[in-house]
């Protein structure tokens, strides 16, 4: 049996990156970093709308580090994934309402089989990289992940509340999976 891929997606500052660690913890498995983050450490956080193919490509590159890490560890382990293409593709469309197609894709071809969408409703921690500190911005990208996650054909679970209700919530869809 192939693993499973579980992807957390949501808007900046909702506890993705906390959620993928705990998760691969409490699993067992690995963790797939977001480039994003590590790209515009790196970069800096003038992008362009170009920038992002090259974030996707980075991204693509370290899940597949992943997917190579855990074959060595256990075949059978869920891969628990901080963002995908799909998390690039709505950064894209909100900040410069167009997507490189490269990356649309490359998003088609993948395959995943669980989203844990986290809601926005932890406080926003102000951090180098983030950029939308405002609730209603915070929310409507949270509306258009939803979206995204309900028209994906991929099973998806919202994560909501306090940091242990969160990882409860998310380790209760991950094993509904397996």
């Amino acid at each position: 049996m192939a693993s499973k891929k579980i992807v957390i997606i949501g808007p900046e500052s909702t506890g993705k990156s906390s959620l993928c660690t705990l998760l691969a913890a409490h699993f067992n498995t690995v963790c797939v970093y977001e480039y994003a983050r590590e790209y515009l450490l790196k970069n800096g956080t003038n992008y362009k709308v170009q920038d992002l193919y090259t974030i996707a490509v980075g991204q693509i590159k370290l899940e597949g580090e992943g997917i190579d890490k855990l074959r060595n560890l256990d075949a059978n382990a869920p891969l628990i994934i901080d963002t995908n293409l799909e998390v690039i593709r709505v950064w894209s469309e909100f900040v410069f309402g167009e997507c490189d197609n490269r990356i649309l894709i490359s998003l088609a071809e993948s395959k995943y089989d669980l989203y844990l969408l986290c809601k926005n409703d932890l406080p926003w921690v102000k951090d180098e990289l983030r950029e939308y500190p405002d609730n209603e911005t915070r929310e409507k990208l949270f509306h258009h992940y939803k979206q995204l996650a309900v028209t994906s054909n991929i099973p998806f679970t919202i994560i909501e509340g306090n940091y242990d209700q969160r990882l409860q919530l998310a380790i209760k869809a991950v094993q509904e999976i397996l």
